[in-house]
């Protein structure tokens, strides 16, 4: 079938190495490399998925991407390094007929909740209690401002119900009802959010956050998200020395 679109159907070969978990084997919690692992399973390809040990980092990978840690990946014998870079490459590289786009309709999909990871950051990383309530109340309004965009129905929900009044978007992820480029940057980071900020501030997305909680529900149902993401464990191993305890 491959052969009929005009392709002689091999097969690229593909590596990708990502960071290993505190075991040195299973896979660790890097958002980065999960965003890749994520971009190649949704298109599709046959591709290997090697995990680096960056304790004792082996020579022949040092060769092959010195000075790099992962995620980075070969293609074809090529090493690539730059994770927007690689995004972008396996786009254009992995395309249609024979491969799925993955780039979004709607291009305010990819800004959705891209302050959301930062405001976290600060927010586990604080360790004065006098100031918690602050860092929380910037996280939550990023959150919040992520909800909305989920709640907001899409310009295409809105022109398939003309008639009725669609005020909640019914749709399961950023950009609709397919996981996206947007998606695999985003969910990496929100399922961390979730873990660790439960794990060292007892924080919880808001029930009343329906945008989101429904954004993960629906993630949780899919092979892609679920089989590539890091054991909980390995993301509150990862925040154990950055979660330092209030003071």
């Amino acid at each position: 079938r491959a052969s009929e679109e005009g392709d002689p159907g091999q097969e690229h070969d593909i590596t990708l190495f990502v960071k290993a978990g505190y075991d040195g084997e299973s896979i660790g919690n890097c958002p980065f490399s999960q965003r890749l692992f994520m971009i190649l399973w949704l298109k599709g390809v046959i591709f290997n998925v090697t995990t680096v040990d960056l304790k004792r980092k082996p020579a022949d990978l040092q060769n092959l991407a010195p000075g790099t840690n992962p995620p980075f990946m070969t293609f074809d014998g090529e090493v690539k390094t730059d994770v927007n870079k690689i995004e972008e490459f396996l786009e254009e590289k992995l395309a249609p007929p024979r491969y799925p786009k993955l780039g979004t309709q709607h291009p305010e999909s990819n800004s959705a909740g891209n302050d959301v990871f930062a405001k976290f950051s600060a927010f586990i990383k604080n360790t004065k209690k006098d100031t918690n309530e602050i860092y929380e109340k910037n996280l939550l309004r990023a959150l919040k401002k992520l909800d909305n965009y989920l709640n907001s129905p899409l310009p295409d929900e809105i022109d398939a119900y003309s008639t009725e009044d669609v005020t909640v978007s019914g749709r399961k992820f950023l950009d609709g009802n397919e996981l996206t480029l947007a998606d695999c940057n985003l969910l990496p980071k929100l399922h961390i959010i979730k873990i660790v900020a439960k794990k060292y501030r007892d924080f919880e997305f808001p029930s009343e956050m329906t945008g989101i909680w429904r954004y993960l529900n629906n993630a949780y149902a899919r092979d892609e998200f679920t089989n590539t993401c890091p054991a909980d464990q390995e993301i509150e191993h990862a925040y154990s020395d950055v979660a330092k305890r209030m003071k």
